[in-house]
């Protein structure tokens, strides 16, 4: 075992080396590169401490009130609560760093030497776009991987204990087969009960078969659904029947959890999970799909706006001012601010507007990609 994991290290010692000398990797690349680095860990660092003061502090009598211990709150609450917000601001703190650190280097009349010494624009761009690339690579892990993971840690502890649970959902319409719909008027998520129920099967031409009853639960130990107050409506060859009664137990294709499923339950879904719901909510005609498909592709949209931040911190930031690095950090506020108000006009756009739900994420993305081309010609002039 020892010795695979040196002959593994050396393959990527290996490996990163060819690379280096693919790109022609030069010493300063590794000063830029570390510096960005650096930058970027220390400020995702102090915000997040920031952020767990505060929240300690509001939450503090909950853990008093509870007796949660030490060790469950730092490994149960905070190590599940702590990847949410990385992952959350991992482009603006991309693009803050990235004006931080450049604006220095300029003011020092570093980038000057650099360009003095015969490097072009594109090729000091080099180090920015594989910090860029690698930033990008970690907030695609964290958002479909890391964090729907600790997401539902975190809501199973507050389930523990604070006895928190999903907000039950007023009314439930879907189809569950390929010619199967149920309906429930109120559903219960914490006692498994729902009110007006309906369940039809439609034929080619005609309503095959309808049930009514005024509740329903599921039985957990059984694995059944008992109906209250029904009545069912069936069609034989042409001759209908109808059949009531004040109990019920059967089975359906279809399962409590789908009754609780919300708009914001995907956060919990890695990126398999959330593509095998999204095919299940397309097929279920639920109207939940738009939901997840903005869900998955705003995942991969926000992670490399990543690049988009850091190439645009760099374009800002590389030009030497009289008035310092304030200036530099006003103008990137601004850009970064910018970008996440298209990023919130853009979903609701895609929730109820015209644009494709698919289509919607990745228009800032878009929009400053043409932004990052004009200001590195600018930049560059």
């Amino acid at each position: 075992m020892k010795q695979l994991i040196i002959n593994n290290t050396l393959l990527v010692k290996a490996f990163f080396a060819k690379l280096k000398e693919l790109i022609g990797w030069k010493i300063v690349d590794t000063y830029i590169i570390t510096k960005f680095f650096s930058s970027f860990f220390l400020s995702i660092s102090l915000l997040m401490s920031i952020i767990i003061v505060f929240d300690f502090s509001e939450n503090v009598h909950r853990f008093l009130n509870n007796n949660i211990t030490f060790f469950d709150i730092v490994f149960g609450y905070y190590l599940n609560f702590i990847p949410y917000f990385i992952n959350l601001f991992i482009p603006l703190f991309a693009f803050i760093s990235t004006i931080w650190f450049t604006s220095r280097l300029s003011n020092r009349n570093e980038i000057v030497a650099i360009l003095n010494g015969g490097v072009s624009f594109y090729r000091l761009m080099v180090p920015y776009l594989v910090g860029a690339l690698l930033v990008a690579l970690l907030a695609v892990v964290m958002s479909n991987v890391i964090v729907p993971k600790t997401n539902a840690n975190l809501n199973a502890f507050k389930n523990l204990y604070s006895k928190r649970n999903m907000i039950p959902k007023t009314s439930f319409h879907a189809r569950t087969s390929a010619n199967s719909y149920v309906y429930v008027r109120r559903w219960n998520g914490a006692e498994m009960l729902g009110s007006s129920f309906t369940y039809e099967i439609i034929g080619n031409k005609s309503l095959d078969y309808k049930l009514f009853a005024n509740e329903i639960q599921y039985d957990q130990e059984t694995e059944k659904w008992i109906l209250y107050n029904y009545m069912y409506r069936k069609i034989n060859n042409g001759e209908e029947e109808i059949y009531s009664g004040e109990r019920l137990d059967t089975v359906f294709n279809f399962l409590p959890e789908d009754f609780s499923q919300n708009e914001y339950s995907c956060e919990l879904l890695t990126y398999g999970e959330l593509n095998k719901l999204i095919n299940n909510e397309i097929e279920r005609g639920t109207g939940m799909a738009k939901f997840f498909i903005i869900e998955k592709h705003k995942r991969l949209a926000n992670s490399f706006g990543s690049v988009m931040m850091i190439i645009l911190g760099l374009s800002v930031a590389a030009q030497k001012t009289r008035r310092g690095t304030g200036v530099h950090l006003f103008l990137g506020l601004g850009f970064a601010f910018t970008f996440i108000f298209f990023q919130q006009v853009s979903t609701v756009f895609s929730l109820y507007g015209s644009v494709p739900p698919a289509l919607g994420p990745w228009i800032p993305n878009i929009i400053f990609f043409i932004v990052c081309i004009i200001m590195i010609r600018f930049t560059m002039k």
